[in-house]
Formats: structure tokens, C-alpha cells, sequence
């Protein structure tokens, strides 16, 4: 039995229309990242951070900051690429951007379920390899059984909460819509078998006077 820390990475450049504007912490998203390190530094020691290669991944781990542990990255935990699906999705379907929370809301539901039917092409990473590729990472850097904590994204850890549970692509869309910037999740590996813990612990945000830096998106 493996337990598998994971971590949101801090609040990006919200407002971005690609991916190239997006991905980089706003100076919230690395203060959202600094008290969580000081958080788990206080509270455990930690052998590694295991970060995606997307820039505000690698930013979260290092904003962290925590003491003597070793940074490693792994492409495996990088994001779907949201910004790609639904542009081909606007072309082929008629799929609108959003405009607001209400209408985002909507468009991850008909997004990933579009990619999950496979509706959208063979020019961007299949639903399934996604899923694979991120239960093989995983599996893999929980074979080390050291302290460890990795460091991705919504769409990956809404993957992780819809194999541990079993949840359909609408429940996984909730899901979602609902996790917060450098909030903690943790997993059990038992076997082949993924089990939840813990979801979306924010305990370094939950103080009063840092409700307002909880966010979302």
C-alpha cells in the first residue's frame, strides 16, 4: 500500500484565451504555493517533489519552498490540453467559448464529454492515453515508497477522484469545477486499486484572514 500526495498547482493567469498565456502563476498562485509549503514543512518531512513540465507546476513546487528535498519533473503529470479541445471542438461542433463562470461551467461537461466519446480527432492526446498516462505515473513513482508529493492539475486529479470512485464523465465534470488551487488530495494504491482519502484540503487557506485567497480558477 502506497499513499499518493497530490497538489493543484497555484492560481495561473485566469482570463487567458491559450495556453501559452496561461500558464504562468499569478503572484497570488505563488503565495498560495508558500504557505502551503510552510504548512506541510511544519507538519512532515518530504524525500521529493515530483512536478509536470508546465511552468506553473514547476513555479508551485518551487514557490513551496520546502527544505531539503529533491525536485524531479515528469511529463506524465502535465494537463489536458483544455485550450486545444476546445478549439477544435468550436470548430467541429459549434462548441462556444465561455464568457462567464455559468458558461465555463457548461463547456467542461460538453468537453470532456466530448473527449471521452472520442469526438474530437486524432490530432490531440486521446482520452484514454491521458488516463493511462497519468495511472502509469503513478504507479511508477509510488513504487519508490519514499515522502513524496506531486504536483499537477485539475483535469489529472479529477481523473484520479473518477478511477478511485467510478465516476461518470458528468460526475468527474463536477468534480472538476470544484478543485482548488493548491489544495492537498491524497490516494491509497493498494494493488492495482486506487482508493481517495482525502480531496481538496486547503487547511493553509482555511485561516480567516486567507479565505478570500481561495480560489478556483
Amino acid at each position: 500500500m502506497a499513499v499518493i500526495i497530490m497538489v493543484r498547482h497555484g492560481q495561473a493567469q485566469s482570463g487567458a484565451k491559450d495556453e501559452a498565456s496561461y500558464d504562468n502563476l499569478s503572484d497570488l498562485g505563488h503565495q498560495q504555493a508558500n504557505w502551503l509549503g510552510e504548512h506541510l514543512g511544519a507538519e512532515h518531512a518530504f524525500d521529493r517533489v515530483v512536478t509536470g513540465t508546465m511552468r506553473r507546476q514547476m513555479q508551485t513546487g518551487l514557490s513551496m519552498g520546502l527544505p531539503n528535498v529533491e525536485y524531479e519533473t515528469d511529463r506524465r503529470l502535465n494537463e489536458m490540453d483544455y485550450f486545444g479541445l476546445a478549439g477544435v471542438l468550436e470548430t467541429s461542433h459549434g462548441l462556444a467559448v465561455p464568457t462567464s463562470q455559468e458558461e465555463f461551467q457548461t463547456h467542461v461537461r460538453d468537453v470532456l464529454g466530448a473527449w471521452s466519446r472520442a469526438e474530437v480527432g486524432d490530432d490531440l492526446e486521446s482520452y484514454a492515453d491521458f488516463r493511462g498516462r497519468i495511472l502509469g505515473a503513478v504507479r511508477d513513482i509510488a513504487q519508490a515508497q519514499d515522502r513524496v508529493i506531486l504536483v499537477s492539475s485539475t483535469g489529472v486529479i479529477a481523473t484520479l477522484m473518477a478511477v478511485a470512485l467510478d465516476l461518470d464523465i458528468r460526475r468527474k465534470s463536477d468534480v472538476f469545477l470544484r478543485i482548488a488551487h493548491t489544495s492537498i488530495h491524497k490516494f491509497e494504491l493498494v494493488g492495482d486499486d486506487l482508493h481517495l482519502i482525502q480531496f481538496c484540503a486547503t487547511p493553509h487557506l482555511d485561516l480567516p484572514k486567507r479565505v478570500h485567497a481561495r480560489t478556483l480558477i
